[in-house]
């Protein structure tokens, strides 16, 4: 077997709790909501009903509301611990009983990642698609509900654009497109207490700053002072910020949502998909900068846009946008500031353009490359026809992967794997781009 694929497939088996992946080993030991959707993908190319119920076990810490939260924790969690714990949290009632969970969420990659599993297991010709699809019907009630409450809760004006009340929502917890609103959130926290994430990461600037994390605490104890009243917080919470690549996300999910439904005996009901997917496309042409070639996000606070240039800009790839647009975002993001830049080892985007005074080759969101975040602007070429960039960005990352391991993140200039070691997710995406390498998918098949 291919020795990336032997690799992969360990990390997933060794990360599986049974119904649900851990992130890593240590670093992230409870079930994190965008993780488990690229973890089911990986799945899925050697365990596609495993894949299923990787979603289902998400799923089990859905509110009421519809809203799926950022974690659902593992109360008996035997190794390494995270903060903040579910206690901080204040979700006791709003979250399922004996299901603890933050009271945040995270990009909705679900309904992509169910659609792919689909994909996936209709290649294998087993019968194993048939299976898949009776999950579809058990789970697109809930992937609609999910959907709903983010075109409502998140977005009550009917905007098309997501407001985030925390960088942690975004995914990209210390982007530099948060870095002015954050610093206008007051410090209510006086220490972040507890950093175990410190313990897992051999250089503590990998990783966001004490007073970053105070503000993070701050973020949280507001949010649970407003009892998670999305109404509240959209007057009154310090950080509101719309999101312009979470809202892509929501736009390429919504798209794939309305396939989902017709799968699942609900063919009236794609339509409305549909229109909430134009909807938010509409919203990102209002963020649009064309002088930039950027999609910008909009501090609501300060009502003013983020000047920061990272891979959100390039939003409108994921959502789906016009030809033109597509090209010429297609043609930045392989260019001299992002994967086409000559200091990078890989021709992979980093997470901030080369050129920005915030980019940092080795903290986190600042400046390393992302496996996921490549994963994800592949698939949305593949998906809109753009092979030719796509198989680049594809082959640039297993590049990557074979010399860099299965590891978080890396640093784009030495090459060096940062982060943990053995990250599920990519794992799971190296999965994905090795089964369109003809011999290392037999391999998977097998």
């Amino acid at each position: 077997m291919d020795e990336l694929a032997a690799e992969a497939i360990r990390v997933l088996r060794t990360n599986d709790r049974g119904t649900w992946t851990r992130p890593s080993p240590r670093l992230y030991p409870h079930q994190w909501s965008w993780d488990a959707a690229f973890v089911a993908i990986g799945w899925a190319h050697f365990a596609p009903l495993r894949a299923v119920t990787e979603l289902r076990s998400l799923f089990r810490g859905q509110w009421a509301n519809g809203m799926v939260p950022q974690i659902v924790f593992d109360n008996g969690v035997a190794l390494g611990a995270y903060e903040p714990r579910h206690t901080t949290w204040g979700t006791a009632g709003l979250c399922p009983p004996a299901v603890p969970t933050s009271g945040i969420c995270q990009p909705p990659v679900h309904a992509i990642a169910l659609a792919r599993v689909r994909t996936i297991a209709a290649g294998r010709g087993d019968g194993t698609l048939a299976e898949v699809d009776r999950a579809v019907v058990d789970l697109y009630p809930r992937l609609a509900a999910w959907h709903r409450w983010l075109h409502s809760a998140r977005d009550p004006d009917g905007t098309g654009l997501v407001t985030v009340f925390h960088p942690w929502e975004s995914g990209l917890d210390n982007s530099p497109r948060w870095d002015d609103a954050l610093a206008n959130v007051p410090m209510r926290v006086e220490s972040p207490g507890s950093r175990p994430d410190l313990a897992h990461v051999a250089d503590a600037s990998e990783r966001p700053t004490d007073d970053e994390y105070r503000r993070y605490f701050t973020l949280v104890r507001e949010l649970v002072e407003a009892g998670y009243d999305p109404d509240r917080s959209h007057r009154t919470h310090p950080f509101r910020m719309a999101d312009v690549l979470f809202t892509a996300i929501l736009a390429a999910a919504d798209d794939e949502l309305a396939e989902l439904a017709v799968v699942a005996g609900q063919p009236a009901a794609a339509a409305r998909h549909r229109a909430d997917a134009e909807l938010s496309r509409r919203g990102l042409d209002a963020c649009w900068d064309p002088d930039r070639c950027a999609c910008v996000d909009r501090d609501l606070v300060s009502d003013r846009w983020v000047s920061a240039d990272t891979i959100a800009g390039f939003a409108p790839l994921v959502s789906g946008c016009d030809d033109d647009r597509s090209e010429a975002l297609a043609h930045r993001l392989l260019g001299p500031t992002y994967a086409g830049a000559d200091a990078l080892v890989w021709a992979v985007p980093p997470t901030t353009a080369v050129t920005d005074p915030a980019f940092d080759r080795r903290s986190y969101w600042r400046g390393p490359t992302w496996p996921v975040i490549t994963w994800l602007f592949w698939w949305a070429l593949e998906r809109d026809g753009h092979h030719v960039p796509a198989d680049r960005l594809r082959r640039a990352a297993l590049a990557q992967l074979r010399d860099s391991g299965c590891s978080e993140y890396a640093d784009p200039i030495a090459g060096e794997a940062l982060g943990s070691a053995a990250q599920s997710w990519t794992a799971a995406v190296a999965l994905d781009w090795l089964a369109h390498d003809p011999v290392a998918a037999a391999d998977l098949v097998s």
